[in-house]
């Protein structure tokens, strides 16, 4: 077990961050640091926003960036990408050896993006998501679940070990049988941004269709993440217990620090106090 984990879970999520959008990020509402995952003996970072560096040594226990195995981009815009260049620098010891996965859609590396050239050469493996992809990381797989509506290029996710799988609805606007996609999950994310719907053009998830989503998908445990202004303003806890009720699921929502056990879903929420 690598030092980060001596005090955490063997298989364990935290959340580093829960803000969303640009707003809550710049007045750090909420952290932007992501998610930091360990299944199958392997360490994540999903989604590095700005601070997730600050967020890792800050957290109690601290989380230790030179022990990360793969950095995982959903897609790049900032308050998802900020931090990856530091933090494959530090999962590379400040590029003095390559190591690691870094993991993102094509256009993370083509377009306009927050990925340095330079940083890129410091990891072993250089992976594209893409439609259907499959990604090995030890006894750790990354599978895309769907390509998602967000304006850039952006990925559903699935990590699956031996012991169970994780599904991650990143930024999207809903689509008839989106949640089909994350249906053998036993633990959802979903990236709840709008408190309302404004159409296509802010392709976001919102209360409604996101608990649409959690139906469909039907996981043991959904959590809602990601929070733009409107959403804090209305509580997320009372928006997700609101969401359970007409799910008929459990729906929790995320708070910056939460730790969860993955091999036990019905009693592993904490929060480190970190916040």
């Amino acid at each position: 077990m690598p030092r980060t984990a001596e005090r955490y879970p063997e298989r364990f999520l935290k959340f580093l961050g829960t803000a969303g959008a640009r707003f809550v990020v710049a007045r750090q509402l909420r952290a932007s640091g992501g998610i930091w995952l360990r299944m199958g003996g392997r360490n994540v970072i999903l989604d590095p926003g700005p601070g997730s560096l600050v967020r890792c040594w800050a957290s109690r226990p601290k989380l230790d960036p030179t022990t990360l195995d793969a950095v995982v981009l959903t897609h790049h815009h900032l308050d998802h990408a900020n931090d990856a260049n530091v933090m494959i620098e530090a999962m590379t010891d400040g590029g003095t050896y390559r190591n690691g996965l870094l993991l993102a859609p094509r256009a993370a590396y083509e377009d306009d993006s927050p990925l340095c050239r330079y940083v890129q050469r410091f990891v072993s493996r250089r992976e594209t998501l893409a439609p259907g992809s499959v990604h090995e990381l030890g006894d750790l797989l990354i599978r895309t679940a769907a390509a998602l509506h967000h304006g850039v290029e952006t990925y559903g996710l699935i990590f699956d070990d031996a012991r169970g799988r994780v599904g991650v609805v990143a930024d999207t606007y809903y689509h008839e049988g989106l949640g089909r996609a994350f249906s053998e999950c036993e633990l959802l994310l979903v990236n709840v941004v709008l408190f309302s719907d404004h159409g296509p053009a802010v392709p976001h998830l919102n209360p409604a269709s996101a608990a649409r989503l959690i139906a469909e998908a039907a996981p043991g445990l959904a959590i809602i993440t990601h929070f733009g202004m409107n959403v804090l303003r209305n509580k997320p806890w009372e928006i997700a217990e609101r969401m359970s009720q007409e799910t008929g699921l459990e729906v929790r929502a995320a708070s910056d620090g939460m730790t969860l056990n993955l091999d036990n879903l019905a009693v592993g929420l904490a929060n480190d106090g970190d916040t």
